[in-house]
């Protein structure tokens, strides 16, 4: 029988039910794409977190008295601009068929989206990085979960299993016992904390299904979806950032600092790029493939930076790495070939 994850048009990944081609070259090419999927999101992500940091973290003016970049939304901005000219352009070009997808899936798929972003990064307020990040961690359960009850998707059980090994690796790999305890005095604001960072994965997980609806039963091509989904995203962000008075501000940070513009645009190329593989990732292999792809991709930037400076990891970091690869190992083996039988 046919996947359901599957999109009847996707021939040229080697994985549609519709061309006469010989199935272990349809996997292999399957693979070859999902490979170049990941190493295209690690890739542009990894610089895009280093311009993001050095543009919020860095101190401007005066050495005695510096000033930080605070402009939420004009951050959020940027790349959202740059992600939407970049699909618009690649479908000029290329012209692909009409987007039947209706605006209002695009509209609310663009809110959850921005939302667990919101979510994730106020939840800092209020708990400890490292509980912030373990929470991210866990995303691709949500949407798994949500997947299911919301939209109807059904995984074979080695799924579920890889899926739990990755996100308990990524988190016991990456939690900081020492750092947690930076916010052990705040005690009485824990709750909105973890209630915002729940709220993110609900989001995350909503973000999915919408993502899923889109797929199975409009099949955009992924840079329709890109501009869509970034079209309604700068209509968002625009009316915050006019209504909070954050863009007056943000204009007068820019003028007194004109080489932040660069670095603004080096953030907005690489947010574009790496857009670009993450919703090829999502029209071609689902949103849960694409979660799973993002929450591994921090992992191995970590694990890359700890045996290039030849740190030595825990032994607790050590089971996180032969959790994560097992969970990893175990999907590509037998999960397609299990899902197929569906």
């Amino acid at each position: 029988m046919q996947n359901s994850s599957i999109p009847k048009k996707d021939v040229e990944s080697g994985m549609g039910s519709t061309a006469k081609e010989d199935p272990n070259q349809q996997k292999e090419t399957s693979y070859a794409k999902l490979l170049y999927c990941f190493f295209g999101i690690f890739t542009c992500y990894l610089f895009f977190g280093i311009l993001q940091e050095k543009i919020t973290r860095s101190n401007y003016g005066d050495e005695e008295n510096p000033e930080r970049f605070s402009f939420f939304y004009c951050l959020v901005l940027a790349p959202c601009l740059f992600n939407a000219v970049f699909a618009r352009g690649v479908l000029t070009f290329t012209k692909p068929e009409p987007d039947k997808t209706p605006n209002y899936l695009y509209a609310v798929c663009a809110i959850t989206y921005l939302g667990a972003m919101v979510a994730s990064n106020a939840a800092l307020k209020y708990v400890s990085y490292p509980f912030q990040v373990l929470g991210k961690a866990c995303k691709p359960i949500p949407v798994m979960i949500l997947g299911v009850i919301l939209a109807r998707k059904v995984y074979p059980a080695m799924k579920y299993l890889s899926v739990m090994l990755i996100v308990f690796g990524v988190a016991i790999f990456m939690y900081n016992k020492e750092k947690s305890k930076a916010k052990e005095g705040d005690d009485h604001l824990m709750g909105i904390g973890e209630m915002l960072v729940c709220l993110s994965l609900a989001l995350d997980g909503m973000t999915g299904v919408f993502q899923e609806k889109m797929r199975s039963e409009y099949q955009p091509n992924p840079h329709q979806m890109m501009s869509s989904v970034n079209s309604f995203s700068i209509l968002y962000l625009s009316a915050m950032a006019l209504v909070t008075g954050e863009v007056f501000g943000f204009i007068s940070f820019v003028t007194r600092y004109p080489y932040l513009i660069w670095n603004l645009l080096l953030f907005g190329i690489t947010s574009a790029l790496g857009q670009n593989f993450i919703f090829t990732t999502v029209t071609s292999f689902g949103p849960l493939t694409c979660s799973i792809m993002t929450t591994t991709r921090k992992f191995f930037t970590i694990l890359g930076s700890v045996i290039i400076f030849a740190n030595p990891l825990s032994q607790r970091q050590w089971l996180g790495v032969v959790l994560v690869f097992a969970g990893l190992i175990m999907d590509g083996l037998y999960g397609k070939s299990k899902s197929k039988a569906k």
